[in-house]
């Protein structure tokens, strides 16, 4: 383990990622600050997730306690502003990211905002060789910021249990993605901080299905976020050629 920053044997993690939202850990929560685009995303990714459990457990997903029981991962939880509202949802919620600072962000604020997450600074790979399961693995906003994609997703998946799922949000490898996610959200709307992204770590849909299904896990929906200028929200689409959202099903045994 280093002085800052959780990390297995063998990892995924990229060290100057890791450090870049490490120094931003104090602002998480504010909603004005480097993290708004995050927070703006968050009612649309939530809503998406909630979805996607309540149809693959069979729950009413207008009621408030609609995850209750189901153990779910959020890998790269930052300072938890997707676990909090999860948790609030009932779901059982383990939060993990290899930033200690991040780490302490979060508890911070559950502990404000008397809510259970267990929040962990440690990494994906150190949970697997753990042998820790869940209903529904997490990857939301992560898979751009990893060093090795494939063994990334092969380390989510190996979490998944029989029957659960893996969602995971991220941006296309597009010209498209290189005008409006680098140049319009870094340089000219200056939504994010500039460096946040790197275009060739970008991940196309059809690469990351490829990774999933190597790992057995079949893929059951996906569906494309737009911002919506006029109404100053993000909202699903059918449009994927910049942030999209991928959901995946491991096969119940045989």
């Amino acid at each position: 383990m280093a002085a800052r920053n959780a990390r297995s044997a063998a990892t995924s993690v990229d060290a100057r990622e890791v450090e870049q939202f490490a120094r931003l850990a104090s602002r998480w929560w504010d909603s004005k600050g480097p993290m708004a685009a995050l927070h703006k995303f968050n009612p649309v990714r939530l809503g998406y997730i909630r979805d996607q459990a309540a149809a693959r457990f069979h729950r009413d997903a207008k009621k408030l306690d609609c995850l209750k029981g189901l153990r779910i991962l959020d890998i790269g939880c930052g300072g938890g502003i997707l676990s909090e509202p999860l948790a609030r949802l009932g779901a059982d919620m383990v939060g993990v990211d290899p930033a200690t600072e991040n780490i302490e962000a979060a508890r911070a604020h559950a502990e404000q905002s008397s809510v259970e997450v267990d929040y962990r600074a440690t990494t994906a790979e150190a949970l697997a060789e753990a042998k820790e399961k869940f209903d529904i693995v997490l990857a939301m906003e992560v898979v751009e910021h990893v060093m090795d994609v494939k063994s990334f997703v092969a380390t989510c998946a190996s979490m998944v249990k029989l029957d659960g799922l893996l969602i995971a949000a991220t941006i296309n490898r597009t010209l498209k993605s290189f005008a409006l996610a680098i140049v319009g959200a870094e340089y000219v709307l200056r939504w994010v901080p500039r460096g946040t992204h790197r275009w060739d770590k970008f991940v196309t849909p059809v690469e990351l299905e490829i990774a999933l299904e190597a790992c057995g896990l079949n893929i059951i929906g996906e569906r494309g976020v737009i911002y919506n200028l006029l109404a100053d929200r993000w909202q699903l689409s059918s449009d994927m050629d910049v942030n999209y959202m991928l959901v995946a099903q491991r096969p119940a045994a045989k």
